[in-house]
C-alpha cells in the first residue's frame, strides 16, 4: 500500500470511530428523552441514531476492508467493500423509515400527547451540537479521501441536524400551541426524510459497484492532462472507473510506428508522471499502438483528444 493510500486509510478510520463514539452518546440521551416525553418524533430520532451507529459500524468495517492491500485474490484491491458498506447503510436508513412511518401513523390516528417537553428538548439541543463537531470532521476526512462510505455517513448525519429541529418543533408545537396533531406529522416527514435520503444515497454506491464512468468533467481534466505530451499522435479506448478511494483508468495511445520499445516505455512513463502529479493515486494501465492502428470499433476506436 502507498503512503498515500494509507494516509487515507487512517483518515477515514478515524472518522468511522468518531461517529461510533457520536452515535453510543446520542442513543443513551435520546433514550432517556423518548420515555420521559412520550414523542414520536423522539422515538424516531433514537431509531435513526440506533441505525447510525449500526451503519457507523458497518462504515467502520467497510473502510477498514478497502483500505487492505492487493493480494493475490483481489489484483484491483478491495475497495469496493466501501460501496458494500454504504448500501448496507441505505437498507438500514430505509427500514429504518419505514418502521417511523408505520408508527407515526398509528399515533396520528391515536391522538395520542407528548409529556415534559423540556427533556427532549434539551436532549436535541445536545445532539444538534455533537453532530456539528462531527460532521466538521468528516467534511475535513471527505476533503482529503473522497470515501464513498464516509459521504453516505456524511449525508445520514446532515439529515440527523434537520430530524432534531424537527423534533424540537415537533414538541413545541405540541405542548405549547396545542396542535396535538403536530407530533406524529413531523415524525411521518421525518419518515419520508429518511426514505429519500436512502434513495439518494444508494446512487453512487449502486455506480461504484457497476464500474460506471467517472463524470464527465473529472474525465475531460484527465484528457486534457494526456493531450499536453508532445509525442502523443492520439488517444482511444478511454476507459475509467473508481472503486472506494482508488481510481482507475486504462487507455490506448498512438504513437511513432518507428519508436524503440525503450523509447516508447520512456513516454509511457512520462505520461504517468504527468497523471499522477494532476490524479494523484490512480492506478493506470497504457497500451502503446503504433499511429492509426485500430483493433476496436465505434466509440471505443475514437481518438479522444481530437474530439
Amino acid at each position: 500500500m502507498s503512503a498515500h493510500d494509507h494516509g487515507h486509510a487512517g483518515l477515514n478510520r478515524s472518522a468511522a470511530l468518531a461517529s461510533i463514539a457520536t452515535a453510543l452518546l446520542l442513543i443513551g440521551l435520546k433514550a432517556w428523552a423518548a420515555l420521559s416525553t412520550g414523542s414520536t418524533a423522539m422515538l424516531g430520532s433514537l431509531a435513526d441514531t440506533g441505525l447510525d451507529l449500526l451503519a457507523s459500524v458497518a462504515t467502520l468495517v467497510g473502510v477498514w476492508v478497502a483500505g487492505q492491500p492487493s493480494d493475490d485474490n483481489h489484483r484491483f484491491g478491495h475497495g469496493k467493500a466501501e460501496a458494500l458498506s454504504a448500501m448496507f447503510q441505505v437498507v438500514l436508513i430505509a427500514l429504518s423509515a419505514a418502521a417511523l412511518a408505520v408508527h407515526a401513523v398509528q399515533q396520528l390516528m391515536a391522538g395520542e400527547r407528548t409529556q415534559d417537553a423540556g427533556n427532549g428538548i434539551i436532549v436535541s439541543v445536545v445532539a444538534i451540537v455533537a453532530t456539528l463537531a462531527l460532521l466538521a470532521w468528516q467534511r475535513h476526512v471527505l476533503a482529503r479521501t473522497n470515501s464513498i462510505a464516509i459521504a453516505t455517513d456524511h449525508l445520514h448525519y446532515k439529515s440527523d441536524l434537520l430530524l432534531n429541529l424537527a423534533v424540537i418543533g415537533a414538541l413545541l408545537l405540541d405542548q405549547y400551541a396545542g396542535w396535538t396533531k403536530a407530533d406524529p406529522l413531523f415524525g411521518l416527514g421525518i419518515a419520508l426524510w429518511l426514505g429519500w435520503g436512502a434513495w439518494s444515497a444508494s446512487q453512487e454506491a449502486i455506480e461504484q459497484l457497476m464500474d460506471h464512468e467517472w463524470p464527465e468533467d473529472k474525465k475531460a481534466r484527465f484528457i486534457e492532462v494526456l493531450g499536453r505530451h508532445p509525442e502523443l499522435r492520439g488517444v482511444h479506448d478511454l476507459r475509467t472507473r473508481t472503486s472506494g478511494n482508488r481510481d482507475f483508468v486504462q487507455f490506448h495511445v498512438w504513437v511513432d510506428g518507428n519508436m524503440t520499445v525503450t523509447q516508447a516505455h520512456r513516454v509511457m512513463d512520462e505520461i504517468e508522471d504527468k497523471l499522477h502529479a494532476e490524479f494523484p493515486g490512480v492506478e493506470i494501465l497504457i497500451h502503446p499502438d503504433p499511429e492509426g492502428h485500430v483493433d476496436e470499433r465505434g466509440v471505443a476506436a475514437q481518438d479522444v483528444l481530437s474530439a
